[in-house]
């Protein structure tokens, strides 16, 4: 299975890829989409074709999306929702599978709390993928978003054949 994580944004969208075979994670790749500076339709188009050319590059089977958080600030979270649609509307017009979770079910995945900070999602990202390379924020919250639903997958695996 080809699992493609997206960290939506409205300034830096995160996106990972990861090859899951037989239990056994493998990154593939993993960018950023920088986005400020610009207007906020031009990022979302930046968005779209950014993701739909990830997508066209590698065929992932599933596209794990990172849900909208509660934000303090009404306007921080229409932008990110702005961001997340622009990367859910490209995976779809190319016939992707979506899975949606919450950062705090990606970081439970990762690190194994809730409550971790940036540094340390970036930490067990490069020790779950023996990376040689410590990704960006961003791109380790895309690439947690992937190996989040391949965690779950191998889960509702093993639950069915139960």
């Amino acid at each position: 299975m080809r699992v493609l994580g997206i960290d939506p944004g409205s300034r830096n969208t995160g996106l990972g890829v990861i090859d899951e075979d037989r239990g056994e994670m493998q990154y593939i790749d993993c960018r950023t989409i920088k986005l400020a500076g610009r207007p906020m339709p031009i990022r979302l188009g930046m968005i779209y074709e950014g993701v739909g050319k990830i997508i066209d590059e590698y065929s992932p089977d599933v596209v794990s999306v990172e849900e909208v958080f509660f934000a303090k600030n009404p306007n921080s979270a229409l932008m990110l929702g702005q961001a997340r649609g622009g990367a859910i509307c490209s995976a779809v017009t190319r016939k992707c599978e979506i899975a949606e979770y919450t950062a705090l079910q990606i970081k439970q995945a990762v690190v194994g709390t809730g409550n971790a900070k940036k540094e340390q999602v970036q930490h067990m990202v490069r020790v779950i993928l023996g990376l040689r390379f410590t990704p960006g924020s961003d791109e380790a919250d895309a690439l947690g978003a992937a190996i989040c639903h391949i965690h779950t997958h191998q889960v509702q695996t093993r639950l069915k054949q139960a």
